[in-house]
């Protein structure tokens, strides 16, 4: 497979994959946090945030090889 069509392939991944982690997300902060402190939720939703890209950053190191000479 090229750097072009992995580059497609990973775009459609990544998408499904925020997708899918944004309602599991939002639905464990509805789970855990209904009567929280907003300052708890603040550093909930921007742990969440910032988490989702280290499970990533193997696709984008896949999308990113070179091709094979």
């Amino acid at each position: 497979m090229n750097m072009r069509m992995r580059k497609l392939v990973g775009l459609f991944i990544l998408l499904t994959w925020l997708g899918i982690y944004c309602i599991f997300a939002v639905g464990l902060a509805v789970l855990i946090l209904p009567n929280a402190h907003w300052f708890v939720e603040l550093l909930y939703y921007a742990t969440a945030g910032m988490a989702w890209i280290f499970p990533v950053r193997y696709l984008f190191v896949w999308m990113n090889r070179p091709d094979p000479a």
